[in-house]
């Protein structure tokens, strides 16, 4: 098992979390197994960057980025070099510390609206 440790998110997850994965599952499916509702518009279909995070620790032990992932992150809101699409992330067996950004693309427009 690997241990995902997620930092404090205000709204999704206030005290932060650390989950237990199995290998060969996405970051994104993790957090929602684990009742930490990441928002993920396109059904984790790579086709939206709502699912967007920070990969703090462990970054490279993940899967590599394809280019339609790439190309979707460039739209993501709050992208660092570590981010990554949680759809697409898939665990391995090293330990990740992950943020969840504090706006979306979808929250930012609502916030605006």
């Amino acid at each position: 098992m690997t241990k995902i440790k997620v930092l404090p998110h205000p709204e999704i997850c206030p005290e932060g979390a650390e989950l237990q994965v199995t290998p060969g599952t996405s970051i994104c499916e993790a957090l929602l197994d684990n009742d930490i509702e990441i928002e993920h518009a396109c059904d984790m279909s790579c086709a939206c960057t709502t699912c967007h995070v920070v990969v703090r620790e462990g970054f490279d032990s993940l899967n590599e980025m394809d280019e339609n992932e790439e190309d979707l992150l460039d739209r993501a809101w709050g992208l660092e070099p570590d981010s990554r699409l949680s759809c697409q992330a898939i665990v391995a067996r090293q330990d990740l510390v992950v943020e969840i950004p504090r706006y979306t693309i979808n929250l930012a427009k609502e916030k605006r609206g």
